[in-house]
């Protein structure tokens, strides 16, 4: 491959397939797309190959985003999103852990999409979506990180907040 080709398919997957190119939230078009990574995930019907994949996403996005970094010449741009999809999923470990403890199995993916499990997988992406804006102690310091890891590690620390939902939900029995 090229390497203008190179650069253009590195760019096209760190801005989440073409969702960071809409003009307005791309972020949380991004984690639209963070959704179906999760769903997509739980389809491995295999804690261990999810588990696997969330750490691929992971590492992907330190390498992509950075390499978006330096494609744009700007430091976290926008149209990046690569970060919020990674992410997402790992917003969902908590809820994901209860369901497991709870039933023995890892939820099927067509759950987000019926009932409780669409109630679940719309406060999962809006409690996303506020950390990762919202960006508490010590979301917002990790951007500082240098390239794609500072693009990516505050994503993952905004999920992990969400995660401080789920242990309190699953207490008052709301899962």
């Amino acid at each position: 491959m090229k390497p203008a080709a190179s650069r253009r398919l590195q760019l096209w997957i760190a801005q989440g397939f073409g969702a960071g190119r809409v003009p307005v939230a791309p972020g949380t078009f991004g984690s639209l797309v963070g959704l179906l990574w999760t769903a997509a995930l739980l389809a491995t019907g295999n804690l261990w190959c999810a588990a696997a994949g969330l750490t691929a996403g992971f590492v992907l996005s330190v390498w992509l985003c950075g390499a978006a970094e330096k494609i744009l010449g700007a430091r976290d741009p926008g149209c990046v999103v690569l970060d919020e999809i990674a992410a997402l999923p790992l917003g969902f470990a908590g809820w994901i852990a209860f369901h497991l403890h709870t039933t023995g199995q890892l939820p099927e993916s067509r759950f987000f999409l019926t009932g409780q499990g669409a109630a679940i997988a719309l406060a999962g992406f809006a409690a996303f979506r506020v950390f990762d804006i919202w960006k508490p102690w010590p979301v917002r310091q990790s951007q500082s990180l240098p390239g794609g890891w500072g693009v990516t590690v505050d994503d993952f620390l905004a999920a992990v907040y969400v995660n401080l939902i789920w242990l309190p939900a699953a207490w008052l029995g709301w899962l």
